[in-house]
């Protein structure tokens, strides 16, 4: 699992990383029983403080798609399976919103009306 952050970036690197675990869980790179890596060890070799992975996994864990264990560490669960359905779908939005020529902000409207 290639995991990537950028220093220089806006989006907080606990965000980043959260992201990028997210997208290798949906796209199968990670399965659902995997382990990630011990928070300290990730924390090493991305060059961040431990509790910026802690932080990552909790975000992971609060949508259900790290389970959270001591001794355990961080464990992938089935649930990423059900958002790659979800991907899907967005793609196809975000395909549609481009013919359409739409604005990432009147897509983002929408899509907070539609969940109202």
């Amino acid at each position: 699992m290639l995991l990537r952050i950028d220093q220089s970036s806006t989006t907080p690197l606990f965000d980043q990383l959260a992201a990028s675990i997210r997208a290798a869980a949906i796209s199968g790179d990670v399965k659902a029983g995997e382990r990630l890596p011990a928070a300290r060890e990730l924390a090493e070799s991305l060059e961040i403080n431990v509790h910026t992975v802690l932080r990552a996994y909790q975000v992971l864990r609060d949508e259900g798609l790290v389970d959270l264990r001591r001794g355990r560490g961080a464990v992938v669960t089935d649930r990423a399976a059900r958002y790659s359905q979800l991907s899907a779908a967005i793609d196809a939005v975000v395909a549609e919103a481009r013919i359409l020529e739409l604005s990432p902000d009147t897509v983002t409207a929408l899509l907070r009306e539609a969940l109202r």
